[in-house]
């Protein structure tokens, strides 16, 4: 078998030595120039469908039929995507919140009614409804148990430690020692808290006294401690609260007669351009909806029909912070970005959508170390400002619908992981035939969409409204 192989190659390299091996070797090499060089209205193709480049550029399909995948080759952009599609490239920066809502995506809801559940966290502070006078003799000479009353009890429980920032605390040699804490023992039958103190002072003999707490003192909600032989601890659940909203029917028609259609016009103005107007102003008008509708449900004399109204985010929002007009400063957005990032467990990143006069602000304030701006970011294909703190990063955008809606020096606070669109009926649009049934010698088509927007977590939200 080696012997064999070893012949064929030997008369190979015969056949290639000779002259007409030379001449085979110079044809192959002539038809690879000739492949490079041959000029493009030539083109070859290895499939059963030919790719052929004109004389001025155009191409042209032959030996096959035209293809999905053969006319995004040839022509980009060819092919029309559909509207749903569409709409989120048609002006982003108009109607933020309505292009955020449709990025993420929706769900399908199967009414014009949307029950849905939204749930929060337990309340962390609270103050003292009654002072607590220091009383030393009350108790043996170890830890003094006291009954304190605060405004609300309801949010402790036996095991928690509890801060008390304005009143000082004190070592076992009676030295400062930070802020008082205290631990609660139990809870009484009908109100207050049985508590001793962790840091108490040295009074009159006594160790862990608990000092003086002035009414209206804060009280902060801190961790349980637990006893070495302890198995279990009071239960805690939270239970999510039911809430409603009404998806809105949303509608445009776009209509253009026969002769409108095939006249002769100086620019270029077409069915489609009119389409994309008409989702424009249909954008707009939802955007107002989603962020200050109110919901309701409207009898319609006229059509005899119920009407179905969305309710708009704004009221939906669990937090507001106020501010004064004209005196908006740095220390004000530190207030602003402390109320919108902490007590919530939400996201670390947030959007400010704005009206003209809170944004026109925010741009004259003089930036820190502390507060800085940073550049321009594009999330949710929208570009946004870039405003950071060290309560987290606030995304900047201006809105003209709080102008218009009369709210030019307000803004909102959004957090973009807990807000959820509802579609009953997905954006889409129907082509209505006037012609066939003797209506109107129009083209025309509507487009609809049955939807509403809902804050799952309304504490991560906040509203930020001017005072006059």
């Amino acid at each position: 078998m080696k012997k064999i192989i070893f012949n064929k190659i030997n008369d190979l390299f015969k056949f290639i030595s000779s002259d007409n091996g030379i001449m085979f070797i110079l044809a192959l090499i002539a038809l690879c120039i000739f492949c490079l060089l041959m000029p493009d209205s030539t083109e070859i193709s290895l499939t059963a469908t030919t790719i052929v480049t004109g004389s001025a550029g155009g191409k042209h399909i032959i030996d096959g039929p035209v293809t999905t995948s053969l006319s995004e080759t040839t022509s980009p952009g060819l092919l029309r995507n559909e509207i749903d599609d569409r709409i989120v490239k048609i002006r982003p920066m108009s109607t933020p919140i309505d292009q955020l809502s449709r990025w993420a995506g929706s769900r399908a809801c199967g009414s014009m009614i949307v029950d849905y559940y939204a749930v929060d966290t337990r309340p962390t502070e609270t103050t003292l409804a009654v002072q607590y006078d220091e009383n030393p003799a009350d108790g043996a000479n170890g830890y003094q148990i006291a009954t304190i009353y605060t405004e609300n009890d309801a949010i402790f429980d036996a095991s928690e430690t509890i801060l008390v920032p304005e009143v000082q605390g004190y070592d076992s040699e009676g030295n400062y020692n930070g802020a008082l804490v205290l631990y609660i023992v139990s809870k009484g039958e009908t109100e207050g808290l049985n508590v001793i103190a962790v840091n108490g002072k040295r009074s009159g003999g006594y160790i862990n006294v608990i000092p003086t707490i002035p009414e209206g003192a804060k009280l902060i909600r801190m961790g349980r401690a637990a006893a070495e032989l302890d198995v279990q601890t009071p239960q805690f659940e939270a239970m999510p609260t039911k809430k409603q909203n009404f998806c809105q029917i949303f509608k445009a028609q776009v209509e253009q007669s026969t002769f409108q259609s095939i006249a002769n016009k100086e620019v270029g103005w077409s069915f489609s351009d009119q389409e994309e107007v008409a989702i424009i102003d249909m954008r707009l008008g939802m955007e107002k909806n989603f962020l200050f509708g109110s919901r309701a449900r409207v009898y319609d004399a006229t059509k005899r029909s119920e009407v179905f109204v969305t309710g708009g985010i704004w009221q939906q929002a669990g937090k507001e912070f106020s501010y004064d007009k004209g005196a908006f400063d740095s220390s004000s957005l530190v207030s602003l970005s402390r109320n919108a990032f902490t007590g919530n467990a939400g996201s670390s990143r947030k959007i400010l959508i704005g009206g003209s006069g809170l944004i026109e602000t925010l741009n004259k304030m003089e930036y820190t170390k502390v507060i800085s701006a940073g550049d321009k970011v594009t999330r949710w294909g929208i570009d946004f400002n870039e405003l950071r703190t060290k309560f987290g990063t606030l995304y900047v955008i201006h809105s003209e619908v709080f102008d218009q809606c009369g709210h030019s020096d307000d803004g909102f606070i959004l957090d973009p992981e807990y807000i959820t669109k509802y579609c009953h009926v997905p954006f889409r649009t129907e082509t209505l035939d006037l012609k066939k049934s003797g209506v109107r010698n129009t083209d025309a088509i509507v487009i609809t969409e049955a939807s509403c927007l809902v804050l799952r977590y309304p504490q991560a939200h906040m509203r930020i409204v001017a005072n006059s």
